[in-house]
């Protein structure tokens, strides 16, 4: 099975390690989930081990990646070109192992999947599936081949909630050890009994992982306990040091102040005095040797941290939005009819349903809306951030209005707080990972001061453990929030009213996980 023996990885560009002396022994009935903050390399280490000579183009690494043979089957995040416009039929038809299975096997792995034997020989394009049947189609191809070891890039974006579940399903079931990243906690607490945790430290000039065989919520929680007792070992130490220091210091001031004061006449006082100052001297190089020794606070990387504006007012009687569409169409086909969506003052809307339904072409639709209105603003954040954020430009000047002096120090104090470096901040915005891209743009909606928020998917990129933050400062968020989202702990946390969007409409729901 795959072993990893002292792997560091280096970035080509900045020179960054992504990570350093890793090492890693996976086994049959492993699910490893990989964590971290965006941008820490979880992706380029998946293509790394996979073999994906590509990675090698922006990265470089030492030490040995043994794969004994192992067979690797990658889901990758990210589609290669022209691909989308493929039939079902074509892409599937590029790969060997599939062209080998015969119908029967064919229908067995459709089975597994939830897929039919027809749906293999569709001529309906790529992308003009649903996230999670491309996922699904995906995941066909690779058990296609038999692999012995699973790497999955982020195979819970853009799943609708039933699929996740049976995507917890899948890989609970999975015989095959699995490596996987994924931004959803509900789906790391369900199946992950291996934690990879890639951190950036100091600035992103120190990388650390840290391997534990241990499930998300034991690794959370076993996390958390460590660093309260590192911080209440270090402030007792620092504490009790500072005492020591400051009795020194008095003894030390008082031998100074008799030697100042000494007669030149009294050579033998002198001479005591002296000895004296070489005792306090040594007890100074004690201590010097002492403080280097106490315990430090503990050294992580810091979820992101940033607030809404707190001076929002939004009346609770005040009209935010009464839609009604006697029909939702996309593409000449109608996805739905006699959607009603009212909002009234402070309320957090939470919409969900199956992929395809026509969740993003409502979110549009409703954008719409807000644009022809002149006495509410709305901030919007788009599934593709390119709809709202000019690529070429650096995070700064995305942000900047008036592009003062005073505004550009402002906002590079922002972006210090969503843990940019200088390089990433001077560096256009299309060289910045999907997280860090979500980030800027929370960000660029917090300065507007808008009232409303219309976000699409807005925890999708966010990592595991910056979503907690994210989910407190919108909850907390003085406006009206009508967002879409498949994300479980988020329609729960955040939202005060959920809505499933079904053909007949939009259906209000208490709990979203049931039917």
């Amino acid at each position: 099975m795959l072993q990893i023996k002292h792997l560091t990885i280096t970035h080509r560009k900045d020179l960054r390690v992504l990570l350093e002396d890793f090492s890693l022994s996976l086994q049959p009935g492993d699910k490893a989930a990989i964590i971290g903050e965006e941008g820490n390399g979880k992706s380029t280490l998946l293509r790394l081990i996979a073999g994906d000579p590509q990675v090698e183009e922006y990265v470089e690494y030492t030490g040995e990646i043994l794969r004994n043979g192992c067979r690797m089957g990658l889901l990758s995040q990210e589609w290669e070109p022209g691909q989308k416009a493929l039939s079902v039929w074509e892409y599937c038809s590029q790969s060997p192992a599939f062209l080998e299975q015969s119908p029967r096997e064919l229908a067995a792995l459709g089975r597994r999947l939830g897929l039919s034997l027809d749906f293999f020989y569709a001529g309906q394009p790529l992308e003009a599936l649903s996230g999670g049947e491309r996922t699904k189609l995906q995941l066909a191809l690779l058990l296609a081949q038999d692999p012995d070891l699973l790497l999955l890039d982020e195979p819970s974006n853009d799943l609708d909630v039933e699929t996740l579940v049976w995507l917890e399903q899948f890989i609970q079931g999975c015989r095959q050890p699995v490596l996987y990243v994924s931004h959803d906690e509900t789906l790391l607490e369900r199946t992950a009994n291996v934690i990879l945790h890639l951190e950036q430290l100091r600035k992103k000039s120190q990388p650390r992982c840290t391997v534990a065989r241990l499930s998300y919520r034991e690794y959370v929680s076993s996390r958390q306990s460590l660093m309260e007792r590192q911080e209440q070992t270090a402030k007792k130490e620092q504490s009790e040091f500072r005492k020591k220091q400051e009795r020194f210091r008095r003894i030390q001031q008082k031998v100074e102040n008799q030697q100042n004061a000494i007669s030149r006449q009294d050579p033998h006082h002198a001479a005591l005095l002296k000895k004296k100052m070489h005792t306090v001297k040594a007890m100074e190089h004690r201590f010097e040797k002492e403080e280097a020794g106490l315990a430090q606070r503990p050294d992580s990387e810091d979820a992101i941290f940033f607030r809404f504006p707190a001076d929002i007012a939004l009346p609770a009687g005040k009209r935010v939005l009464d839609l009604e569409l006697p029909e939702l169409t996309a593409g000449g086909k109608v996805l739905a009819r006699n959607l009603r969506l009212h909002v009234r003052g402070p309320e957090k809307i939470g919409i969900f349903g199956r992929n395809g339904a026509g969740k993003s072409t409502l979110m549009k639709q409703i954008v719409r809306v807000f644009q022809g209105r002149t006495d509410l603003a709305a901030a919007y954040m788009p599934q593709d951030y390119e709809e709202v954020l000019d690529f070429s430009q650096t995070p700064a000047e995305a942000l900047a209005k008036t592009g003062d002096r005073e505004e550009i120090q402002r906002i590079r104090t922002y972006l210090g707080s969503l843990r940019y470096t200088e390089e990433e901040w001077t560096h256009p915005i299309q060289d910045l990972s999907g997280g860090q891209k979500a980030k800027l743009l929370l960000l660029a909606l917090s300065l507007s001061g808008s009232p409303v928020l219309l976000l699409d998917e807005p925890t999708r990129n966010l990592s595991p453990l910056s979503n907690p933050v994210i989910r407190q400062m919108l909850s907390a968020f003085p406006g009206a929030i009508i967002s879409v989202s498949h994300d479980r702990k988020y329609l729960s946390q955040v939202c005060t009213a959920l809505y499933r969007l079904t053909a007949n409409g939009l259906e209000p729901v208490e709990d979203p996980f049931s039917g």
